[in-house]
């Protein structure tokens, strides 16, 4: 006996599921300068210059923080370019991700 097409969809449960998403923590550090950092999170993370003050006191103030919250290759994209911009002006700026 052949199953009609309703009773193959019946049997066919799929479950989509989101990518998940990544935390791009940005670290203190003894070097790099809060203008830098501010700037950084202005151009490269797109705040505001109050939420990017905010949270450079933040990084400052508590060791780290989070600086945005992306899929895994933007996330990537992002604190890769923010460390090497870092380097290029002699910066240490360390971001690491983790899943959020």
């Amino acid at each position: 006996m052949e199953k009609t097409q309703s009773q193959i969809n019946k049997n066919l449960q799929f479950k989509i599921q989101k990518p998940p998403k990544y935390n791009v923590i940005m670290h203190n550090d003894d070097e790099t300068t809060m203008e830098f950092v501010v700037m950084v999170l202005q151009k490269v993370f797109r705040r505001s210059f109050d939420d990017a003050e905010r949270l450079m006191l933040q990084i400052h103030n508590e060791g780290s923080a989070i600086v945005g919250t992306y899929y895994l290759d933007i996330a990537k994209s992002k604190a890769t370019y923010t460390m090497g911009l870092a380097q290029l002006n002699g910066y240490p700026l360390t971001l690491t991700l983790e899943e959020e």
